[in-house]
């Protein structure tokens, strides 16, 4: 139950006009309040408080209202009957939109013949997390991987190939396209080399950059040796991407698919953008022009072809729009990437809405934040390199392992990868998407305070309860709850609000506050309701057992919703 609309939708009835409900940070004095009679007060010419005494019968008339009381110079305060609230908790369930969405997702973005970096740790959590969101909620999200396996990038790779491997018969010219090939092939490790080996000697050698380029204009134009090595070392590397968001527990994509894929439509683009008008010469190349007359900051052309004829990001991009309207013709398309390509995405959307490709209202680009070491710069290795995911997913581990055993605990390994990933992921969602944060790998780890393993504590606690419990278990009638209790519940009726926030707002640290917020609450009712103790009565055994039930389902939903494992143990 969405207790918030509920409560808002029948005062907002009784009262005649819409008024602001709010949830008091302390609850002593109400669940709810309003400043209904404040914000009407002028209008009609009245004392906010005598008016706010008028209100409060109206109010008192609703079936779920305890009692209604007036503080300060107005504020109306409002206490949910214990019955209700017992008689409407309930385990969150996925919910029906109004008006289901479905709701393109471009997250990941991985880099072929590259390992995935710190760069990539965000768009892959908090994509998967509003992708289970978006679907908890009713929404039909479709995620794609839009993978960069088709410009310069890929030139660099293959020019790097023929670097270390120049009798391979792939730059032969007599290369036979029909041949068995099977034998020619390295391992995911080396070839996560290729690339970063390649742009680093391509920025000291324009001789090699410019090979790079050559190949990449052949590639596109469909070179038969450089299609069947591309052919070659591409499943690897996606391959080895799937291992690593495995590590992360991310759902699969739905489609795998990058600036190749969105290239087969360079034809019916460049169609639609020649009639419109759009395509502008510049030195050798081929630009749209975005610029509006009231832009005041620099609005560059977007490239569509370069001098030599390549594809850029830029131009798949435009492709994938295309594709991705004739193939799932989304009602939104939404983009999470670093908040520093927000300028890319101001030219693709105008490019999207003057070619009529898609209207520039739906499609939306999700900015983030860097996460930084203690220096407050992008966080990178000894050598200066962006830090592989990989590393820091096992750093943490480390971290992890350490406490442990530094507390005498023997845990599993699956342990202590469910507490590392909940130490990893939670950290970041508890911070606004849109912000920076510093990543300090001991800091995350600690199993007290905001962090990802006190909420796993939490629910494994809860779990360990439930488990030893016997019979089945139901709420008995006429019970009478605590404070803690009813302070419990009204958290978990506050479920579903807090799920469509974090919908509207795409903000995942709503989720991992909530969480948050709802442990500390557990934890309260734990220490202060004693459940299975010998001296408990059997009518308030059971009543804390329901509580604990639900406490326990919602507490589960949050958990999966962030991508994270309850392990058995902790």
């Amino acid at each position: 139950m969405n207790l918030y609309k509920y409560v808002s939708d029948n005062i907002n009835k009784k009262l005649g006009f819409n008024a602001n409900l709010e949830v008091p940070k302390n609850r002593d004095f109400g669940d709810f309040s309003t400043n209904a009679a404040m914000v009407s007060a002028k209008k009609l010419g009245k004392n906010p408080r005598e008016l706010a005494n008028e209100i409060m019968p109206k109010l008192q008339e609703l079936d779920f209202v305890e009692n209604v009381s007036v503080a300060g110079p107005g504020f109306i305060n409002i206490k949910i009957k214990d019955d209700f609230i017992l008689q409407n908790a309930t385990a969150p369930k996925p919910l029906k939109a109004e008006k289901p969405l479905v709701i393109d997702m471009d997250y990941g973005a991985y880099n072929v013949a590259k390992s995935l970096h710190i760069g990539h740790f965000r768009t892959s959590i908090v994509g998967d997390t509003l992708n289970r969101i978006f679907r908890f909620v009713g929404h039909k999200p479709i995620s794609y991987n839009h993978m960069g396996d088709w410009g310069r990038s890929m030139g660099l790779v293959i020019a790097w190939f023929q670097k270390l491997h120049p009798d391979w018969p792939f730059f032969q010219e007599n290369f036979d396209s029909n041949g068995d090939y099977s034998a020619y092939t390295v391992s995911a490790k080396e070839l996560n080399t290729y690339y970063p080996s390649a742009a680093t000697l391509a920025k000291q050698d324009e001789t090699f950059m410019e090979k790079a380029r050559v190949i990449t204009a052949e590639l596109q134009r469909g070179h038969p040796g450089y299609t069947a090595l591309y052919n070659m070392y591409m499943p690897i590397s996606l391959a080895s991407m799937n291992d690593t968001i495995k590590k992360l527990n991310i759902l699969p994509f739905d489609n795998d698919l990058g600036e190749k894929n969105a290239a087969k439509y360079e034809n019916q683009v460049e169609k639609i953008l020649r009639k419109k008008n759009l395509l502008v010469k510049s030195d050798g190349a081929e630009v749209i022009v975005v610029k509006k007359k009231d832009d005041t900051a620099p609005m560059p052309p977007m490239m569509f072809r370069n001098s030599r004829g390549a594809c850029p990001y830029d131009a798949t991009d435009i492709m994938a729009i295309y594709y991705r309207k004739i193939t799932d013709n989304p009602d939104k398309i939404i983009y999470l990437t670093d908040s520093r390509q927000s300028l890319h995405f101001e030219q693709l959307f105008r490019v999207a809405e003057l070619a009529d490709l898609f209207p520039a209202k739906d499609l939306e680009h999700i900015g983030y934040g860097t996460i930084n070491g203690k220096d407050g710069k992008p966080f990178k290795t000894r050598d200066g390199n962006a830090a592989e995911l990989d590393d820091i997913i096992e750093l943490v581990k480390e971290a992890v392992d350490m406490r442990v055993q530094e507390s005498g605990k023997q845990l599993d390994k699956d342990t202590i990868d469910a507490i590392a990933l909940a130490a990893l992921k939670f950290n970041d969602f508890m911070h606004s998407l849109s912000s920076d944060y510093i990543f300090e790998p001991n800091s995350v780890t600690s199993f007290e305070g905001k962090t990802g393993p006190y909420i796993l504590y939490t629910a494994v606690r809860l779990n360990s309860v439930l488990k030893r419990a016997t019979g089945k278990i139901v709420l008995p009638n006429g019970y009478t709850l605590t404070s803690e209790e009813r302070n419990l519940l009204i958290e978990i009726m506050d479920f579903e609000h807090t799920l469509l926030s974090a919908y509207e707002n795409r903000a995942t640290d709503m989720v991992a506050n909530y969480a948050y917020d709802l442990c500390q609450l557990v934890n309260n009712f734990y220490h202060n309701c004693p459940i299975l103790r010998e001296d408990i009565d059997d009518k308030t055994k059971a009543g804390r057992l329901y509580i604990a039930r639900l406490a326990f389902d919602t507490l589960a939903t949050v958990i999966d919703l962030m991508g994270l494992k309850i392990p058995q143990e902790m």
